[in-house]
């Protein structure tokens, strides 16, 4: 689907084109319209799935669990939201509070519309293995998953806003420097020019009374200066009564040599080698990679926060659905409404399983 069109089905959209959501968010486009689409469609998947849960016990309880199933993620949501905007603002990020609805609300699309794909295989354990503490348990199961995979869509929103530099503070503009003053430069003199005198050029002269300009005077073509001729070798020294060695004869024009050990001559200029030495084989060198630019090890504290609040969101979710229980209904007990609140959650769960196991 790639435009943003009416649609109840929502969800196809944040599947298929998550990148233009995450673009139309940031850009607080027709974030009204996204935001009650969502709401609609989050709202009629958590009630199809919260009766098939109330079907466990009777039909009356089906009804109370589509009411109160969706009525647990929104007022999650309506405690949690002003905790997330308020960190935001805090941290210098600059989303506004319909960015943020918008972006929890994808989270909470996701996680319905993924838990009412389950509401088959539910419906089926309920039909083939009508066990309540098994039913509980794979139901919360679901539920969680659900909640994971929508909450990773969250993480991903917030990193493309972070990526738009939505998440940092506002860069203060630059202050220019002052321009330095241009150095004055001094004006040229023209020296006056006495009457009944041949008139001469003007000279400029500068401000400490010295000529700008002197004339050039053309110098006297230099004399052809005859090449010297190369220097000989002098021959070493001899000891007394031995005869001296004879010169050793150098061609004009050829490079200087020196004698080794009195027998070999070898050229004596610089990257020169001796006859037959083979020529030096240079190692071309590659050119050195670009260095990559290090990436910014230091997270945004509003990404930080993030996992902070998704922690806080799930703390006051199954608070909040213990309280507002039944969900499933004691096979044992008779329709009510709510239950008295006492215990919680999690100690629900550890017991059920040591029933179980």
């Amino acid at each position: 689907m790639s435009g943003d069109r009416p649609s109840p089905l929502v969800i196809e959209r944040i599947l298929r084109d998550r990148q233009g959501v995450w673009q139309q968010i940031v850009a607080d486009r027709e974030l009204n319209g996204l935001t009650l689409r969502m709401l609609a469609s989050s709202g009629v998947a958590l009630a199809c799935y919260g009766a098939v849960l109330g079907a466990f016990h009777s039909v009356l309880m089906a009804l109370t669990s589509a009411v109160k199933l969706p009525l647990l993620f929104l007022v999650t949501l309506a405690i949690c939201l002003p905790t997330l905007y308020l960190f935001n603002l805090v941290f210098g990020a600059r989303l506004s509070v319909r960015q943020s609805l918008a972006l929890v609300m994808v989270a909470i699309t996701v996680t319905s519309m993924l838990a009412v794909a389950f509401a088959p295989i539910s419906l089926f354990f309920l039909i083939t293995a009508p066990d309540y503490g098994f039913f509980k348990l794979l139901n919360v199961a679901i539920l969680t998953l659900s909640a994971v995979v929508g909450l990773r869509f969250l993480t991903g929103g917030m990193q493309v806003l972070n990526a738009h530099g939505l998440l940092a503070p506002a860069a203060a503009p630059p202050v220019a420097a002052p321009a330095a003053p241009a150095p004055a430069v001094p004006a040229a003199q023209v020296v006056p020019v006495a009457v009944g005198q041949p008139a001469a050029e003007p000279v400029a002269v500068g401000a400490n009374g010295a000529s700008a300009a002197t004339p050039a005077v053309p110098a006297a073509p230099a004399a052809p200066v005859a090449p010297a001729a190369p220097a000989t070798p002098a021959a070493p020294a001899t000891a007394v009564g031995e005869p001296a060695a004879a010169p050793v004869p150098v061609a004009v024009g050829a490079p200087p040599q020196q004698v080794v050990a009195g027998q070999h001559l070898v050229p004596a200029g610089p990257g020169l080698l001796p006859p037959g030495y083979p020529a030096p084989q240079y190692r071309q060198w590659p050119d050195p990679a670009a260095r990559r630019p290090a990436p910014d090890a230091q997270r945004p504290a509003s990404m930080t926060l993030l996992y902070v609040w998704i922690l806080l969101f799930g703390f006051v979710g199954t608070q909040l659905a213990w309280t507002l229980r039944p969900f499933f209904g004691s096979p044992g007990e008779g329709f009510a409404l709510f239950r008295s609140i006492e215990g919680n959650f999690y100690a629900e769960i550890i017991r059920t399983l040591g029933n179980l196991f």
